[in-house]
């Protein structure tokens, strides 16, 4: 079979091919820990679950408007003013079916041949692949430890040339887990808005953050960056409503029609049911996010703490997300049973072949001095895991 052009440009996301093989190791009897999925481990809150069930029970199981429901674009406009301080009228609001469709369907509106995207690295896996399947090309803007692992004005201002479309901004981050400032944010909004790019601010692990730091968005920086910036977000992380499928995306009126458009020919509305979901999880009660939140600031703690105990592994302390990015480059040239670590797949690989460890190799985030753990998993696991890991590096030699 002859396929499109397009399927060799892209690559299966790598973290679900990890937890994947996680599993499939795990349904041959092996006792696998798996760092693998960005998937919070905790229950969709009740009151959620029952916003769901009355919807299917009322009947609510028909087709809705594309871009979403009104009662849901409310939802969304209210929690935009009432956490971010912008204001949002409904023809700037679409919803789909998850965030990454968000941005496929904002890629497919706005990029084509000849652009090109800003993509700071390490960056989430699917940034690249989204802007490759539009036609256009990834600019990875490059970050490290030394600096948090965030862009400067400067560095954004030489990437900037005439084919430049746009910026992936995404804080807190994945895989690292850094986070901008507030005076970050505004410094990098001087560069957008005297080079006129568009910002894609991915904000969806804006409630998963620590240590008192409060969030803030490139689009709350001025009116001229709002105007300038797509806001993505959605309910699966904040919620543990990954398998619900809702995102959102906030921005100008023209651009979010584009994406209406792209999405009324590529899947229709969002699942009615899950659309009815969303309204209760951004406007119910809210602690269950706190309770989470409490929980993954303790396993970051333990993490950090226990990785860095570990010989040859530094690992920064991270703001946000739930996931730890450590620097296992020390390693490299060590031996297993005369099997070099060449990278970080090939550590990936050891630790899931000696180890029963599953984790993400940093090249996929476009680091290959670091792995990534997400620590969206039980405490008992984390322990275990870590101590595991510690063991495959005392077996190198």
């Amino acid at each position: 079979m002859k396929f499109a052009k397009r399927v060799d440009r892209i690559k299966p996301s790598p973290t679900l091919a990890i937890t994947a093989k996680a599993n499939e190791l795990r349904a041959k009897g092996r006792d696998i820990i798996s760092f693998g999925a960005g998937e919070p481990d905790f229950d969709t809150p009740a009151n959620i679950k029952e916003a769901a069930v009355k919807s299917i029970r009322d009947g609510f199981t028909k087709y809705t408007p594309v871009g979403g429901i009104a009662e849901l674009k409310d939802a969304i406009i209210e929690k935009l003013w009432r956490d971010n301080h912008l204001i949002y009228k409904r023809s700037e609001i679409v919803v789909s079916c998850g965030a990454k469709h968000v941005l496929y369907n904002l890629a497919q509106a706005l990029f084509e041949e000849g652009d090109e995207v800003i993509i700071p690295s390490p960056y989430w896996v699917s940034y690249p692949d989204i802007v490759l399947l539009s036609g256009a090309v990834p600019s990875i803007l490059e970050t490290g430890e030394a600096n948090g692992f965030k862009i400067t004005p400067d560095q954004l201002e030489r990437a900037i040339n005439e084919r430049t479309r746009a910026l992936m901004l995404n804080s807190p981050s994945n895989p690292t887990g850094a986070t901008y400032t507030p005076e970050e944010l505004e410094a990098l909004a001087e560069v957008v808005v005297k080079k006129e790019i568009l910002v894609i601010s991915d904000d969806i692990y804006e409630k998963i953050i620590y240590d008192n730091i409060q969030f803030s968005s490139i689009a709350s920086v001025s009116e001229a960056a709002k105007q300038l910036t797509v806001v993505v977000n959605g309910i699966s992380k904040t919620y543990a409503m990954t398998g619900w499928r809702i995102g959102y995306a906030a921005g100008p009126e023209d651009i979010i029609a584009a994406m209406t458009k792209i999405q009324s020919q590529n899947t229709s509305n969002p699942t009615s049911i899950s659309q009815k979901a969303a309204v209760e999880a951004l406007k119910g009660k809210q602690s269950a996010v706190g309770e989470m939140v409490k929980a993954f600031c303790a396993r970051r703690d333990y993490i950090v703490d226990a990785l860095n105990k570990i010989d040859d592994i530094r690992c920064m302390n991270p703001v946000g997300a739930f996931y730890v990015f450590p620097d296992i480059s020390s390693l490299y040239g060590k031996k297993y049973k005369d099997k070099p670590i060449t990278g970080s797949a090939s550590f990936a690989e050891y630790l899931l072949d000696a180890a029963n460890v599953a984790v993400v190799p940093g090249i996929a985030f476009g680091n290959d001095e670091n792995i990534r753990l997400s620590y969206a998993t039980s405490m008992e696991k984390i322990r275990e895991g870590v101590k595991r890991i510690g063991d495959a590096v005392k077996n190198l030699n």
